[in-house]
């Protein structure tokens, strides 16, 4: 584990392997630690893997009020500009993956080729808004714990909250060590993000969509969606894992992110 202070905050991080670099942001409510079998996994000689903390979040700073997604975009930035890395292949699931989404506005010229897992480009409903508005309300008022107790068995599928006790227990202890005044600051943000689906059109570099089959929160369809409105992307969906295919089906989604790296490789080695 390693820190830095960036942006104004102080910033926890993993940073394991070598060579291509690779960012994955993690969604809400959740910390970097969900990316443990992608670190154990993929890290090595020919990757390095970057996994932060986001502000609000895990061992970074607790930031109250209201954090932008632009803001989480630019304290990755300033992490990447502290590590000394320019070009990064960046990925994120759910929240994350719309950080990514912005990351890659902001920044164009530093992406070279996007992860999107489990995670949507529109814009928020007016009545999203006020969801989320009410749930930051919620996190603040009752803490972490009776939201994370409701929505493990969506996080994960059901059935793999049975078969995989050991998954279960990691993701609800992630939510329920969240700090509310982070992830609430995160949902007041969200709730006004833009719409991505024309920036994705301009993506030019290798894309991979991944999408766990039973994921309620942000189904197949919208997977698609986002696979047809970046030009070339790859579409992966994960078969017996609802959110967090990542935990659920790691050998699966380990594959599909390989294969986006060799698909990075090529394009370079093309270059």
């Amino acid at each position: 584990m390693s820190r830095a202070f960036v942006n104004g905050i102080t910033v926890g991080y993993d940073d394991a392997g070598e060579g291509e670099p690779l960012v994955l942001v993690h969604g809400h409510p959740f910390d970097r630690s969900m990316w443990a079998p992608q670190l154990a996994a993929l890290a090595g000689p020919g990757l390095r893997v970057i996994a932060p903390d986001l502000r609000g979040y895990g061992e970074s700073t607790v930031v109250p009020g209201v954090t932008p997604l632009e803001t989480f975009a630019r304290d990755i930035a300033a992490l990447l500009d502290h590590l000394g890395l320019g070009e990064v292949v960046i990925g994120g699931l759910s929240m994350g993956g719309q950080i990514v989404m912005e990351f890659a506005r902001l920044f164009p010229g530093r992406v070279r080729g996007l992860l999107l897992a489990d995670t949507f480009a529109q814009a928020e409903t007016s009545d999203g808004r006020t969801a989320r508005h009410a749930q930051a309300a919620r996190l603040l008022r009752e803490g972490m714990g009776p939201y994370a107790e409701e929505v493990l068995a969506k996080m994960i599928a059901p059935y793999n909250v049975e078969a995989l006790p050991e998954v279960a227990a990691h993701v609800l202890g992630m939510m329920r060590a969240a700090p509310p005044e982070g992830a609430a600051a995160a949902l007041l943000g969200r709730a006004e993000r833009l719409d991505y689906s024309d920036p994705l059109t301009e993506v030019t570099v290798p894309t991979l969509v991944v999408v766990g089959r039973d994921d309620a929160f942000t189904p197949v369809a919208d997977a698609e969606y986002l696979r047809d409105r970046v030009p070339g992307a790859a579409l992966v969906v994960v078969e017996g894992a609802a959110h967090m295919p990542n935990l659920e089906r790691p050998e699966r989604f380990d594959a599909a992110v390989r294969a986006l790296l060799a698909a990075v490789g090529a394009v370079r080695a093309a270059g």
